[in-house]
């Protein structure tokens, strides 16, 4: 009798005869179960593309690796020791060139550590090959559950490893078409709108605006909401208020200056992020202008420096750190129950946070 003729993981322990039996499921026993060689199921683990394999022979691998319960010989001893389901990993692309992503790790932790659960992390740099083993790796170490964030919002494929889990999964500042999985991310467009609110509520109407780069979905969502905000308040939209940046302080710095060279500059900036700001804020006082009085400036992210500029910078909170908590209070609330999640996309607020940097307009 072939394993072809066994149904589900008994089916396919009994072909394994006593193997497993006295020890750790290997890679000889899956390749004996799914009739292929070793350095086949090897590849296929290792989430390895530079061989060629079927579609078929991956999916049969990767089943029966999972119904026998196989755990990669370096797993074993963190599985005792973590006991797998008081786990959660955390998978990000990337982390260590932004404090977006470390807040949003902190965010997790924090929860976690109220459940006294592990917090397993790891960064893929936006390697394909190396999430889908990362993946690979924490699907079968069986954590209770995976958060998957990107450190730029926007709209993903979900990664194999992913989409065969059978856990509960989270995306924090991603999100799907099709919203198969819960996500949350940052309410941009709504985050634009309050910090433009700010100055107009502050008397200001020729507002300048120096944005991220254009093909960002945050960038985007920002700029509409300044438009947004515009539009509200009867204020014509002026394409020469708007400069194009690249979330540096160097572009802030040289958006600034262009605005300033215009025939009726603005009276009032919104910087889409904290970093230009700061170029804002040099640029004008080598004009020989004062913050506020002279004009005022908004900037975005709420990043530390923003408290100890001078003077003070108002600025929008990115709620990465909220994001993280959310991701595991979701976890928690729907016990792994997936499909009443379906679909759920969750906004979360970008709350302005008043500094000495806005006040009403010197001139008309």
């Amino acid at each position: 009798m072939t394993n072809k003729s066994l149904s589900g993981s008994d089916g396919q322990r009994k072909a394994l005869g006593k193997g497993p039996a006295k020890g750790r499921v290997t890679m000889q026993d899956i390749a004996r179960v799914a009739e292929c060689s070793q350095s086949t199921v090897s590849f296929v683990l290792n989430a390895n593309t530079s061989v060629k394999i079927s579609d078929m022979t991956r999916k049969r691998v990767l089943e029966i690796a999972r119904d026998l319960g196989y755990r990669p010989s370096m797993l074993q001893g963190l599985q005792d020791r973590s006991g797998g389901k008081d786990a959660i990993a955390f998978v990000i692309d990337k982390m260590t060139t932004s404090p977006e992503g470390v807040v949003m790790l902190d965010g997790v932790r924090q929860v976690a550590r109220a459940l006294d659960a592990l917090v397993l992390t790891a960064e893929t740099d936006g390697n394909a090959a190396l999430e889908e083993r990362t993946l690979t790796m924490f699907r079968d170490l069986g954590v209770q559950a995976i958060i998957y964030a990107c450190i730029f919002t926007r709209e993903i494929k979900i990664p194999d490893g992913i989409r065969d889990a059978r856990m509960p999964v989270i995306l924090v500042n991603c999100y799907t078409a099709d919203g198969e999985f819960p996500a949350v991310v940052p309410g941009e467009i709504a985050g634009g709108h309050r910090a433009t609110n700010a100055l107009l509520a502050a008397g200001h109407r020729r507002i300048a605006t120096i944005t991220g780069e254009s093909f960002m979905e945050a960038a985007q969502d920002r700029l509409q909401g300044y438009r947004n905000a515009l539009a509200t308040a009867d204020i014509p939209f002026s394409p020469e208020l708007v400069v194009a940046g690249d979330w540096s302080p160097s572009a802030g710095y040289r958006g600034t200056q262009e605005l300033m060279e215009l025939d009726v500059p603005p009276t009032a900036i919104f910087c889409q992020n904290d970093r230009m700001a700061v170029g804002c804020y040099e640029a004008l006082k080598e004009m020989g202008l004062r913050i506020p009085e002279d004009i005022s400036v908004v900037g975005f992210d709420d990043e530390e420096i923003t408290r100890h500029m001078s003077p003070p910078l108002t600025s929008l909170i990115l709620p990465s750190r909220a994001m993280g908590r959310w991701a595991v209070e979701q976890i928690i609330r729907e016990g792994g129950e997936t499909d009443e999640r379906q679909g759920a996309l969750v906004k979360l607020e970008c709350t302005l946070v008043s500094r000495e940097s806005v006040t009403r307009p010197a001139r008309g």
